[in-house]
């Protein structure tokens, strides 16, 4: 009887184990330097916020985000993305671990103020979500090297520019965990499932 109780309890234990590692979130950047798992982050930045304050990396220290790249005329999938981020900011609202980041593509006609227009018609009050502002040569970089998502001015594409619709998930050690196509519900849920998972992850 005592054999078969430590047998359970084993048994409680691997799969215990199991269900813990299905819970942690992978690396979508990550490279082999000798022997070495080396894990790539977001590097120091620093942009205007829609409240013309600025924003760098270390307000970010800590937190969980997630970041997307739109412009506030955008005719497309910008409006779709924002609705859907709408409910991330919404079930996250006052959460000091949790933070948005959008950055304007359309860096000359984007002002500051005209993000803070944006953000209130959405809603958006605060900081917990960024609407973050840099030159045109610092946000591409970072959108393009970093995050991994397409970004340009097109004269031919509607509003004039071209983007891809992911929203990515930033870890607090400023490690990429996730992407996610921000026109999508299932997605959206996704992201907030793995948002919850990280959270959990973080702080263990």
């Amino acid at each position: 009887m005592a054999k078969v109780f430590i047998f359970s309890l084993l048994l409680l234990g691997i799969l215990a184990g199991c269900k813990d590692k299905q819970k942690r979130l992978p690396f979508l950047q990550q490279d082999v330097v000798g022997k070495d798992t080396v894990y790539r982050t977001i590097p120091d930045f620093k942009f205007l916020n829609q409240d013309s304050l600025a924003v760098t990396n270390k307000d970010f220290d800590g937190k969980i985000y997630v970041a997307d790249f739109f412009f506030t005329t955008c005719p497309t999938i910008c409006p779709i993305m924002h609705r859907n981020l709408l409910k991330v900011y919404q079930k996250y609202l006052d959460n000091p671990e949790v933070r948005l980041a959008s950055h304007t593509i359309d860096t000359k006609y984007d002002t500051p103020s005209t993000m803070k227009t944006y953000a209130n018609k959405l809603g958006v009050k605060g900081d917990q979500w960024e609407f973050l502002w840099g030159t045109r040569d610092s946000v591409y970089a970072i959108a393009e090297r970093n995050y991994l998502v397409s970004v340009g001015a097109d004269s031919k594409a509607p509003g004039g520019f071209i983007h891809q619709g992911y929203l990515i998930l930033i870890d607090k050690h400023r490690r990429i965990r996730g992407a996610y196509d921000g026109t999508e519900d299932a997605q959206v849920t996704q992201l907030m499932d793995d948002m919850d998972i990280l959270l959990a992850e973080e702080n263990n």
